[in-house]
């Protein structure tokens, strides 16, 4: 991708597909990838594992971990890819300015790191029948209702594109490929 790095968080509800499509484009690619579930505190996992939705308090911390990470890549110029559900507009303000987000502007404060969000979108009911497909994941089908009901699609001025999680992955992989390499 020449001297611009690039930073992509592929985002959705669970079941959307992000941790695979995450993987095949960095692997496409040659990127780095993150699964933003395996850097939740222990107390999240029990949380969800018990079929208990997470709230803000639960997520920021785990987004500022994120944050990190994709600083840390930033800075030492490596393109990476994070599969994140990112639902609601605060959490991405997070990914993209760290607990800056939320606190009051802090002196000498870091430049916004710049995220293209990659929003897997489609219906519910395409996602409900994944999910019960899927017997490794921690999502029960009924904490599905909850992230739909907390989804805050993407909107301008954030930086992001929509793609229907419908379409076959490779298909998928090329799109945001394709946008990735039109900057």
């Amino acid at each position: 991708a020449g001297a611009t790095m690039v930073l992509v968080v592929v985002m959705g509800v669970s079941g959307s597909g992000k941790t695979t499509v995450g993987s095949l484009l960095a692997a496409k690619l040659g990127w780095k990838f993150y699964d933003a579930d395996d850097y939740h505190p222990l107390e999240n996992k029990k949380k969800m594992a018990g079929g208990i939705p997470l709230n803000d308090e639960d997520r920021i911390p785990w987004l500022c971990t994120l944050h990190d990470i994709l600083r840390r890549e930033d800075s030492s110029r490596q393109d990476a890819i994070l599969a994140c559900s990112a639902l609601k507009k605060m959490y991405r303000r997070v990914l993209v300015n760290g607990a800056s987000a939320i606190e009051p502007e802090q002196p000498g404060e870091k430049p916004s790191l710049k995220i293209l969000f990659v929003h897997l979108d489609g219906p519910m009911d395409v996602i409900a029948g994944r999910l019960e497909t899927r017997k490794d994941h921690f999502m029960p089908p009924e904490l599905l209702k909850s992230q739909f009901d907390a989804l805050e699609p993407p909107s301008a001025p954030e930086n992001f594109i929509t793609v229907s999680l419908e379409k076959p992955f490779p298909e998928i992989v090329l799109e945001i490929e394709s946008a990735i390499l039109l900057g």
